[in-house]
């Protein structure tokens, strides 16, 4: 009896750690610069220039399960004053930093609840207090480049009370030796 139990308490927890790696990778997984959350709420599919955010407007939906939580405060609209950026060539061991602009274009606060970023290089900064409609906050992306060569494109996930959250900022950069 006792090694039935074992099993079947084994076999909850194997599940539960396949499933967990399973929503991780889907999470870390995309590379788009704007991720269309529709599909994952079973809601139909929009056109190609839906899902893309603007350096203009961008509205809001509840996260969606096994995503940071974008928290309970009423949905709002944003704008990025762009939403990828060219740091161009830098040296191998430079630490560089852009800052995002957004602005609220909506009538609700807005409320970033957290960046981020895709990999450890990659440490973000942002305005934590609620942005009041018309105002600007800050997303800032600190990057270091001292285990890279070549080519490199990273991307942090901005998670605010904003349909089709998260929204993706992403850079470039072409780190010479």
């Amino acid at each position: 009896m006792k090694k039935t139990l074992s099993i079947i308490a084994l076999s909850i927890i194997g599940f539960g750690l396949v499933s967990c790696k399973k929503e991780n990778k889907e999470v870390q997984g995309s590379d788009a610069v704007a991720v269309d959350s529709s599909a994952a709420n079973n809601l139909p599919p929009t056109d190609s220039s839906a899902g893309h955010v603007q350096e203009g407007a961008a509205t809001a939906t509840p996260a969606v399960a096994g995503t940071p939580a974008s928290s309970n405060q009423p949905l709002t609209t944003l704008a990025l004053s762009e939403s990828s950026f060219d740091f161009g060539k830098i040296k191998k061991g430079d630490k560089v930093e852009h800052v995002y602009e957004v602005t609220n274009t909506g009538t609700n606060p807005l409320v970033i609840s957290e960046v981020k970023p895709g990999c450890g290089c990659t440490v973000p900064d942002f305005t934590k207090e609620p942005i009041m409609p018309g105002k600007k906050g800050k997303i800032t992306l600190h990057f270091d480049s001292s285990s890279f060569d070549g080519n490199v494109s990273k991307y942090a996930d901005v998670f605010a009370n904003v349909d089709k959250a998260p929204i993706k900022l992403t850079f470039t950069a072409n780190i010479q030796p």
